[in-house]
Parts: C-alpha cells; structure tokens; sequence
C-alpha cells in the first residue's frame, strides 16, 4: 500500500491518502503560531492499517517544518503525542505555565 500525506489548506485538514484513494484526514484550525487539531478521522474501510499514526507523524512533522506550537484537541492527536514523547515539544504551553 503507498500513502501519502498532504495539507489541504483550503479545507483546513491534513488528508492521508492510500493507493490513491483519500483514506483520512485531521482537521485543523491554523493561527499565526499554532495549529490546534480538532479531530481525526480514518475511512472504517482503511481500519486497522496503521493510518491514523502515520496521518499524524507526517501532520506533526510538517508542523515542526514551519516553526508552529501545536494545541491537540483532538484526543486521537493528543494520546499519540502522550506516546511519541519526542512530539512533546511541540504541545503549546501557556507563558504564565
């Protein structure tokens, strides 16, 4: 299976595609220094393949690219950054934190 991750800035998501076919996407709402992630979402028929992970390496990855703090709403994001402790530095913190 070939996938790929892309940003759709036009509809404020990051979509996982696999084989071609859009397979799930993370939504986003992008400030001028952070990207909060709402939710994420993987097509059932794309279940259990690993999607939701590599969705959210790649969106985090191009996150760390443009200098952005990260604000995971979205529980799925938030446990995988739980998880990946080496993703932790991108959770914004509050200046008075």
């Amino acid at each position: 299976m070939t996938t790929d991750v892309v940003d759709r800035r036009d509809q404020r998501r990051y979509e996982i595609t696999a084989d071609g076919e859009v397979a799930g996407y993370a939504d986003y709402i992008l400030t001028a220094d952070m990207i909060t992630f709402t939710h994420t979402e993987i097509d059932p028929a794309f279940e259990g393949r690993g999607l939701a992970g590599h969705l959210t390496r790649a969106a985090l990855d191009d996150v760390r690219s443009r200098g952005l703090a990260v604000l995971p709403l979205c529980p799925f994001v938030k446990g995988w950054i739980q998880r990946h402790r080496d993703y932790a530095d991108l959770v914004y913190r509050s200046p008075s934190a």
